[in-house]
């Protein structure tokens, strides 16, 4: 389908697609582009990539696709980048957590060629960054959002949602908005949560102590933490607005239970913990492959 692809960011999510894209019967080649020399010359070694460039113009000559897995803040550069190098096949995408932000960058720094542009959201991926992090198998399973705009070109729509389903995803499409709500409540939440909670503890003076005793409840709950602190500032102020949203309903359902706690409220508690106990299981009983 695609014989040239570039991806900008070849860590996690662009060095697994890479990775994933290698298992296929005809294999494309893989020109990764990236601002860390040393990245790129690990994700050659690692074989992720076939050629690593710094010169855009030319990882750019020929490409049939680009993808662009780079913090989401680096995007309008990339694709300022690279607009004068675009022929009119060249389909562009990316895998950013936040999409009102990106299709308004693409709108604005694409021009003409917006239509050749397709915004996407893998929901995979792992505390780790970094090419050495890369998995062939990341995205089996795992749903992907695309969410082109009412102009993007049909036939960039159905390349880039059979590249995912190449990489076993289950590709499925949003509005950029409904996109950016959505993932505010289950995903940039959560990170929020989990900084903050380690970033309390890490601040403390008996933080060695703390973190001594803590074991597996803390570690599953705060792993997210350990996730790429450039990436989730973007996401988060990307977001802002719908962040801060629920930011504030969490703060009531926070202030809900310290109320109940504060009154020694037993079947209060009890209630609400087995609503949330339920509400859980049953989410989790349809992720079970």
């Amino acid at each position: 389908m695609f014989k040239k692809i570039v991806i900008f960011g070849v860590g996690l999510i662009g060095g697994s697609v890479a990775l994933s894209l290698k298992k296929q019967a005809i294999i494309p080649q893989v020109v990764g582009v990236g601002r860390s020399g040393q990245s790129l010359q690990e994700a050659l070694k690692l074989g992720l990539i076939d050629v690593a460039e710094t010169d855009v113009a030319h990882a750019m000559q020929d490409a049939d696709l680009v993808l662009i897995a780079a913090p989401v803040a680096q995007t309008p550069a990339i694709l300022r980048s690279i607009r004068p190098h675009l022929n009119a096949a060249t389909i562009i995408t990316d895998a950013g957590s936040t999409k009102s932000d990106v299709m308004a960058y693409a709108k604005a720094e694409l021009g003409d060629k917006f239509d050749q542009f397709v915004g996407g959201h893998p929901i995979a991926g792992a505390e780790k960054s970094g090419p050495a992090a890369a998995m062939a198998d990341l995205y089996i399973g795992k749903n992907v959002i695309l969410t082109p705009d009412a102009d993007t070109q049909s036939t960039a729509i159905d390349k880039v949602t059979a590249l995912w389903q190449q990489c076993g995803a289950m590709v499925s499409r949003m509005s950029p908005q409904e996109h950016d709500s959505v993932f505010a409540a289950v995903s940039h939440l959560p990170h929020l949560l989990a900084f903050a909670l380690v970033e309390d503890l890490a601040k403390r003076d008996n933080a060695e102590l703390l973190f001594k005793f803590a074991a597996s409840g803390f570690r599953d709950f705060t792993r997210i933490a350990g996730s790429h602190p450039e990436m989730w500032r973007d996401i988060a102020l990307a977001n802002k607005t719908a962040l801060l949203g629920e930011l504030k309903l969490y703060q009531q359902a926070l202030s809900e239970m310290t109320a109940l706690l504060e009154k020694a409220d037993a079947d209060g508690l009890q209630t609400l913990f087995e609503h949330a106990s339920r509400a859980r299981n049953d989410w989790a009983k349809t992720k079970i492959q």
